[in-house]
């Protein structure tokens, strides 16, 4: 735990000065390029006057989030006169040190930085975003992915500050490359594409695997992912099983059949999405069975594999400037399935064209609590924490974990003129993040108190399938027991309930 306190302290001549350079509009001493007009922007923040107000915030460990909240939060204070705390804390210990002071009643924290899948056990204690910021400039230009993400039932809880997504990433100096096009037909009778399903992925994995392709002198490998049990494993394994279970005709569930709260977790589409997680192993680099998320990123942003799947970060790094493989990446969405398991009918369904089932996995979110005094205050923070200046200036910065959430966030004069991407590396990523708004097959987190149970549950399951100490269906199975007796324990109505807002979003609902 880290405590940064940050007050406004200036002496009367620097505060003159100050409002001198401020009354011109200037504010690039905040480390942007310029102020962006809007609700939140640097030149209304700076009317307002908080002097003798105290804001507390928890968030997470330095830098993923950690660092944009303590950064916001100085030039929030500097601004506007408010004291503001901010406590960083490991994501381990993130929940249960919001969720105490909740549960005993504390006013410990004004706001709060947080996975957006908690929001099934936060909900009751997170005061609603009020009609003027959910009218703001920027919340205007937030995706409905993403004002659904923050919703529960039909009001705003959760104020966006993120956007969150799983797609899939490649190399194009390989893909449309002649000579390693030609290899590939040669020895698969094959053309090499970008791969339409996962039974393709692991097939041009394979072929990639183990030795140097790209003629740096080291060995590279066909497929980077997040496979560490308590590294957020559980979301790369979702994103594989998605189009095999997520039948786009079939509704009323993904994790569990709302009627009955009966886990789908061991069914048919969910094993064979294990099946081939366990085979793809074999195209891991070295230590890839234990890759977490920062692992994955290093590895496909440094160059070592063909192609990775997750959050937006390993893209980033592939991108930075000084990355040897920059502009020799492009994204596309997650590889699908020309078959998807019916669990009305209890057969394969065959289709022409492979099932995508986008995943909006969990990212990072924000929320003011219920027991704040200073709500006006807190409110006010998060929309300038994320004003139009400020997140223009943080998606650029790969290690604060802000990633695409806004319409404007996908326009190619973005990625391409300001930020100098080529226009391939640029416009694969715009297209293949902005389509997932369109499609009406989502799979959204499960967004239920005791979401920490379950996915740990999911997650053991399956490192043990992955560590052949079970089958695919004899872990999924044991799977599917545990999650029955964690509804049990929290009571099947109350998660139905929660349960029924997450399927509200898959089935386009809402």
């Amino acid at each position: 735990m880290k405590r940064t306190q940050m007050a406004l302290l200036l002496s009367s001549s620097i505060a003159l000065a100050s409002q001198g350079a401020l009354a011109q509009g200037d504010y690039s001493r905040f480390g942007i390029k310029e102020d962006i007009p809007g609700t939140c922007s640097y030149a209304n923040i700076d009317k307002k006057d908080y002097t003798g107000k105290t804001l507390n915030i928890i968030t997470h460990a330095i830098p993923v989030m950690g660092e944009p909240t303590a950064l916001h939060a100085k030039q929030f204070s500097e601004l506007t006169g408010a004291e503001v705390n901010v406590v960083h804390v490991p994501f381990g210990d993130l929940f249960q040190r919001i969720m105490i002071p909740f549960q005993t009643g504390q006013n410990a924290y004004d706001v709060m930085f947080y996975g957006s899948l908690w929001i099934g056990d936060l909900n009751p204690f997170l005061e609603p975003v009020p009609e003027f910021y959910r009218n703001s400039t920027g919340m205007q230009d937030v995706t409905p992915n993403y004002i659904g993400v923050a919703s529960w039932g039909d009001q705003m809880v959760q104020y966006p500050v993120d956007g969150d997504r799983h797609y899939l990433k490649y190399r194009t100096d390989v893909f449309d490359n002649p000579e390693m096009q030609a290899k590939y037909k040669e020895a698969t009778g094959k053309d090499l594409r970008v791969p339409q399903t996962w039974e393709e992925y692991n097939e041009v994995a394979a072929f990639f695997t183990n030795w140097d392709w790209d003629g740096d002198g080291e060995t590279n490998y066909g497929s980077a992912e997040v496979v560490k049990r308590d590294d957020l494993m559980f979301s790369a394994f979702i994103s594989r099983v998605a189009p095999f279970a997520k039948h786009p005709d079939v509704k009323g569930g993904f994790f569990f059949d709302l009627e009955t709260m009966t886990p789908l977790v061991n069914t048919p589409g969910w094993v064979r999405g294990l099946e081939l997680f366990v085979e793809a192993q074999k195209t891991f680099p070295p230590g890839g069975n234990n890759f977490g998320l920062g692992d994955e990123i290093f590895s496909f942003g440094g160059g070592q594999t063909l192609m990775s799947y997750s959050w937006d970060d390993a893209y980033i790094q592939a991108m930075q400037p000084d990355s040897r493989i920059r502009d020799k990446v492009a994204a596309a969405p997650l590889p699908g399935s020309y078959e998807v398991w019916n669990r009305e009918t209890g057969q394969w369904d065959k289709f022409d064209e492979p099932n995508r089932a986008p995943y909006i996995t969990w990212g990072w979110t924000s929320a003011v609590s219920k027991n704040s005094k200073v709500k006006d205050v807190a409110f006010d923070f998060l929309c300038f924490f994320s004003n139009e200046a400020n997140t223009l200036s943080d998606l650029q910065i790969g290690r604060f974990g802000v990633n695409p959430y806004r319409k404007s966030h996908f326009t190619l004069d973005l990625w391409q003129d300001k930020l100098g991407w080529s226009e391939k590396s640029a416009q694969t990523y715009i297209d293949t993040l902005s389509g997932m708004d369109l499609s009406k097959n989502r799979v959204f987190d499960l967004r239920v108190p005791g979401v920490n149970q379950f996915m740990s549950a999911l997650a053991v399951g399956v490192s043990e399938a992955l560590a052949g100490q079970k089958t695919p269906q004899e872990a999924l199975d044991g799977v599917a027991e545990q999650w029955t007796a964690i509804v049990d324990r929290i009571g099947k109505d109350t998660v139905r309930a929660a349960y029924a807002n997450v399927v509200a979003l898959e089935d386009n609902l809402q």
